[in-house]
């Protein structure tokens, strides 16, 4: 059986190594919306020659860390990511790359599952700047998933390494207490039984740890 790719939300704070970027399959890059600009997107991108690139466009909320779900009109919010995704490509392009990917960030990533017009929204910012053939990481079920499926994209169904789970499959909040794993060997124990039914496994560079994380996953998916 063929490993999920492996992705990262990269980009979000100064301190990330390049060598956890350089564990992984795909960087899902924070373009300014909850965290990054130019420079950090630059840095992602010449660092990691051999991953391929996603753009990881937020609501424009860099004081919640795009954590928060705000009120925005939706043609405002098109606006905003599309932005977001723009920059990256320009930051890609000038390195010769391509943006292959968009992965919604935090509440956004949360709330376009829950609706069809966000959903919409969302994926029709991120097509009118990546082109037509980008593709989507989200959630296995939701309304992004169908959205991304109407419109004939790509989708990678995720699941998360480093986050507790509930029974339902559903995320822990992350102000619930043992929200995150930060366990190498629990992560990578997560990662494998996630495996069977998901494309994709993700791991966050803000996880406490995640150096140590990333390299337990990476080695129990079979590197």
């Amino acid at each position: 059986m063929t490993r999920p790719l492996l992705n990262l939300d990269a980009g979000e704070r100064d301190d990330e190594p390049a060598e956890l970027w350089q564990l992984v399959d795909v960087l899902a890059i924070a373009c300014g919306g909850h965290a990054g600009d130019a420079a950090s997107m630059a840095r992602v991108i010449a660092a990691c020659p051999g991953q391929q690139l996603g753009a990881h466009p937020s609501y424009p909320d860099r004081e919640g860390f795009g954590r928060r779900s705000i009120a925005i009109a939706h043609d405002a919010l098109a606006t905003a990511i599309e932005a977001q995704c723009a920059a990256l490509a320009v930051a890609a392009s000038s390195a010769g790359r391509r943006v292959l990917w968009v992965k919604p960030h935090g509440a956004l990533y949360h709330d376009a599952a829950r609706s069809q017009e966000l959903a919409e929204t969302v994926l029709g910012a991120a097509r009118a700047a990546l082109g037509d053939a980008v593709g989507v990481i989200g959630p296995p079920r939701g309304a992004l998933h169908d959205v991304a499926a109407a419109r004939g994209l790509r989708y990678l169904r995720e699941g998360f390494a480093d986050r507790a789970l509930r029974p339902d499959g559903s995320l822990v909040p992350r102000g619930e207490p043992g929200a995150l794993i930060v366990d190498p060997a629990a992560a990578a124990a997560q990662a494998q039984r996630l495996a069977a039914d998901h494309d994709t496994i993700c791991m966050h560079a803000d996880t406490p740890g995640a150096l140590a994380i990333a390299r337990a996953v990476r080695e129990a998916l079979g590197g």
